[in-house]
């Protein structure tokens, strides 16, 4: 794998050149797709460490896509779409995409978001061999099962814990509500997002997080939850 290499998959040859523009001026390679057949190819074959992926492809949907993609690859994938319907972006994240940006946006916002994502890539690939995350003061071992803030352990309960490692375990990235729900109580709840947010609420408070300016736990509104590295 190519660790500078990013696949812009999208119709649009105008995004292609103001994305590559914009990529290749921070040192990134860039490969380019106007389809999704050509695209999953270009995955293959380039390896990139990347792939921003346009929903609206004009030989298949893009959630298609991504469910071909994550068939044999975990590499990143940015969705970069007009669709701002909150199903669209729960559809898009469940299919595998581990961020999603909405048309129109900002080339600042877009170029962070590329290097949140490839920053934590190798993390995400061996997510399971993790025994440590540290954001700031807040440190959670996973070897001896304890959560410290600023030294001081925190007593969460199993719910809790288990929320926050999930986060943990996808940092930087938004976990759908229905995955946590599934994950957390089981397929029977998928729908019960009060779940959620009473569970936010408890943990938002034993780590001093302010909900309007969180520092940690950031609602993605009506998709799900990340925790924030920085």
């Amino acid at each position: 794998m190519n660790n500078n290499r990013v696949l812009i998959i999208d119709d649009e040859p105008q995004i292609i050149r103001f994305l590559r523009i914009a990529l290749q001026s921070e040192g990134y390679e860039v490969l380019s797709a106007e389809n999704g057949s050509e695209g999953i190819r270009q995955a293959a074959l380039g390896n990139p460490a990347l792939i921003v992926l346009d929903l609206g492809l004009p030989d298949m949907d893009g959630t298609e896509v991504l469910k071909r993609l994550r068939e044999w690859s975990q590499t990143p994938v940015l969705v970069l779409s007009v669709r701002s319907r909150e199903d669209d972006k729960v559809q898009a994240l469940d299919a595998g995409a581990h961020d999603y940006v909405t048309k129109p946006f900002g080339i600042q916002e877009f170029m962070a978001r590329v290097r949140v994502l490839l920053r934590n890539r190798p993390q995400a690939d061996a997510v399971q061999d993790v025994q440590q995350v540290a954001i700031g003061e807040l440190l959670l071992d996973f070897v001896h099962r304890r959560i410290t803030l600023a030294g001081e352990e925190l007593h969460l309960s199993r719910k809790e814990y288990a929320m926050l490692t999930l986060l943990a375990r996808h940092l930087d990235q938004v976990v759908t509500q229905q995955f946590l729900l599934e994950q957390l109580w089981g397929k029977v709840h998928r729908d019960d997002s009060h779940y959620l947010r009473i569970l936010v609420g408890r943990l938002r408070q034993k780590l001093g997080d302010d909900p309007a300016q969180p520092r940690y736990i950031r609602t993605e509104q009506g998709v799900g939850y990340r925790l924030c590295s920085g």
